[in-house]
């Protein structure tokens, strides 16, 4: 059954090519169908977060449109643009380049970059449709195995050079800002609370109930 949610995460990685020096660009893969583990608060059970990557999954428009690189996802330190951004179906990968601007600030981080100081990579992006597998089940293209989420309509925002990456992972190692962790926990805790609150109320009913048909009883001497 598929889930909506339009919360902004992140995936952190590293650049994976060399800086062409003529052009002020790198290329990067900023997403892949490398699993994320997660939990679910509401089920109690821990899945895995996948990004699709066949046709028809991805939305690039925005990046196409106006794709920017930004340092440490700081939107007034426009560093870049992000250019031909695509979708790799056969690698299950979203592959662009970033072109670095020629301004002071820009001109620090192409060359800490360059120099390999700055290695990391974060991609903000959004879901709006998951397709959910329960455990042992198989996803509809029949590649992944439940329990996973698999973001079956997602969109890519923009990408930061980061100076602190969450994953170090080479390629394509992400970790997640767990934006919509939190809210499922948040989520979970308020149905708790809300389920503990009808169960006293409902307690508080029954004693009360109790507590008339025994008056009832004295009054008529039983």
């Amino acid at each position: 059954m598929p889930n909506k949610n339009n919360n902004v995460l992140y995936r952190d990685l590293r650049f994976e090519g060399a800086v062409d020096q003529e052009t002020r660009t790198v290329p990067i893969s900023f997403s892949s169908e490398t699993a994320v583990r997660r939990f679910n608060w509401a089920r109690e059970e821990y899945y895995n977060e996948i990004l699709g990557h066949e046709d028809g999954n991805v939305d690039l428009s925005r990046l196409q449109d106006m794709g920017v690189c930004l340092f440490n996802h700081d939107r007034d330190k426009v560093i870049g643009a992000i250019i031909e951004p695509v979708l790799d179906t056969a690698e299950r990968k979203c592959k662009a380049k970033i072109r670095f601007d020629s301004d002071d600030f820009a001109e620090r981080i192409y060359q800490k970059v360059l120099s390999g100081t700055l290695k990391g990579i974060s991609v903000g992006y959004g879901v709006s449709l998951f397709e959910d597998v329960r455990p042992g089940a198989k996803s509809t293209c029949g590649r992944f195995t439940g329990p996973c989420k698999i973001a079956r309509s997602w969109m890519p925002y923009e990408v930061s050079v980061v100076s602190i990456p969450a994953d170090a992972a080479v390629g394509v190692g992400r970790s997640l800002v767990d934006d919509t962790e939190l809210a499922e926990f948040r989520a979970y805790k308020e149905a708790q609370k809300q389920q503990a609150e009808q169960k006293r109320a409902a307690e508080a009913a029954r004693m009360a109930n109790l507590k008339r048909e025994l008056d009832i009883m004295e009054m008529e001497g039983v």
